[in-house]
C-alpha cells in the first residue's frame, strides 16, 4: 500500500485541517498524523529521529526494506478503493524528499498549503513555545531555531518539487484564500485528486485550534525544564523497538506537556504581538527568500501577504 497523494507542507499553515477533511470525503483516506517518511534521517528540515546510542549516530534508512514495510503498514487500514494520502508538513524542507518522492512513488501527487510567511513564522515560534522547544524570546529564537525561517522558505522548495515531479503533479493553496473561502479551494483540491467535489458545510473544517499561556515568561521558564525532555517526543513514532530510558522519557513528557495543556495554554490569542522591527525585518527578509514566487505560482502574493515583495 502506497499514498496517492501527500500533504507536504507547510507547518503552521491549515494543513491538519486540509487532511481530516479529505479524510471525511466518501472516496479518500489519509493516514493518522504525520508520518515522516521521507526525511526521517534529514537533520535540516528535523532532527527528532537522529540520535546517538554508545557512542554511535543512530537513524531511520528510508532504503532499507525494514523502513519501507513500516511505512506501507501505515496505510494497511485504507478501505479498498480509496485515494490514499499522507500528511508531513516537513516534507517541504527538505532537499532529500524531492528526489525521494518522485522515485518511490512515481505517480503521486504534492499538495502544499502556503501562508503569509511572516505570520507563519510566528505561528511557528508559538508551536516550539508550546512543545516546550524553546525558552527565548522571538527575537532570539530567529537564529537558534532554524524551522522558523526555514519553514517560510517556500520558493526554493516548491521549485525542487516541481522539477522532480513535473508541475502538473503540485497543486498549492494559500490559506489567506482557504480562510475567505473554502468551498473554491476545496473544489480546486478535489479536481487536482480526481476526486467528486465536497460540500465545505458538509464536513468539519476547523482543527489544531491553538491555544496560549496568560504569560509568556511562566511557560518560558517552564520550558528551560521541559525542553530536556522534548527529545523523546517521538520516541515511540516508529513503534515497538525504542530503550526503555526512551519509552520512559516518552512517558515523562507526555505527562509534562499534559500539564503544559491543562494548566498554563489557556488562552484563545497570543499574550503579545511581534514587534514592529522585528515584523519589518521579516518581511525583507523572507520576501528575499521567496525571490520569485509570485512568479513561480501566477499570483500577486502581495494581495494576501502584506509586506511580501516577490
Amino acid at each position: 500500500m502506497q499514498p496517492d497523494f501527500i500533504i507536504g507542507g507547510a507547518p503552521k499553515c491549515g494543513t491538519t485541517s486540509l487532511h481530516q477533511i479529505l479524510h471525511q470525503h466518501p472516496d479518500a483516506w489519509v493516514a493518522r498524523n504525520e508520518v515522516y517518511f521521507f526525511d526521517a534521517d534529514d537533520p535540516i528540515a528535523h532532527g527528532d529521529f537522529l540520535g546517538v546510542e554508545d557512542g554511535e549516530l543512530s537513524w531511520r534508512d528510508p532504503s532499507q526494506q525494514a523502513f519501507r514495510d513500516w511505512y506501507a503498514a501505515r496505510f494497511a487500514e485504507a478501505p479498498e478503493g480509496a485515494l490514499i494520502g499522507e500528511d508531513t508538513t516537513t516534507y517541504l524542507m527538505s532537499d532529500a524528499a524531492p528526489a525521494r518522492i518522485a522515485a518511490t512513488l512515481p505517480a503521486a501527487r504534492m499538495i502544499f498549503v502556503l501562508r503569509d510567511p511572516v505570520a507563519r513564522a510566528h505561528s511557528q515560534y508559538w508551536h516550539l513555545v508550546r512543545s516546550g522547544r524553546t525558552h527565548l524570546s522571538f527575537e532570539r529564537a530567529l537564529s537558534d531555531e532554524r524551522s522558523i525561517v526555514l519553514g517560510s522558505t517556500y520558493a526554493p522548495q516548491l521549485r525542487r518539487f516541481r522539477e522532480a515531479l513535473g508541475p502538473e503533479r503540485v497543486h498549492v493553496v494559500l490559506f489567506e484564500e482557504f480562510n475567505a473561502d473554502r468551498q473554491r479551494v476545496l473544489d480546486g483540491v478535489t479536481a487536482f485528486l480526481g476526486l467528486a467535489p465536497i460540500a465545505a458545510d458538509s464536513v468539519e473544517t476547523w482543527f489544531n485550534r491553538t491555544r496560549y499561556p496568560r504569560r509568556t515568561e511562566t511557560l518560558l521558564r517552564l520550558n528551560r525544564i521541559g525542553r530536556h525532555l522534548v527529545p523523546y517526543r517521538y520516541a515511540r513514532h516508529f513503534g515497538p523497538g525504542a530503550t526503555l530510558g526512551a519509552r520512559v522519557g516518552h512517558r515523562a513528557y507526555r505527562k509534562w506537556s499534559g500539564f503544559v495543556s491543562n494548566r498554563i495554554l489557556t488562552e484563545d490569542a497570543a499574550p503579545e504581538d511581534m514587534r514592529p522591527t522585528t515584523r519589518r525585518y521579516l518581511e525583507r527578509h523572507l520576501s528575499d527568500r521567496n525571490a520569485g514566487l509570485s512568479e513561480l505560482l501566477g499570483t500577486d502574493l502581495s494581495r494576501y501577504w502584506p509586506g511580501f515583495t516577490q
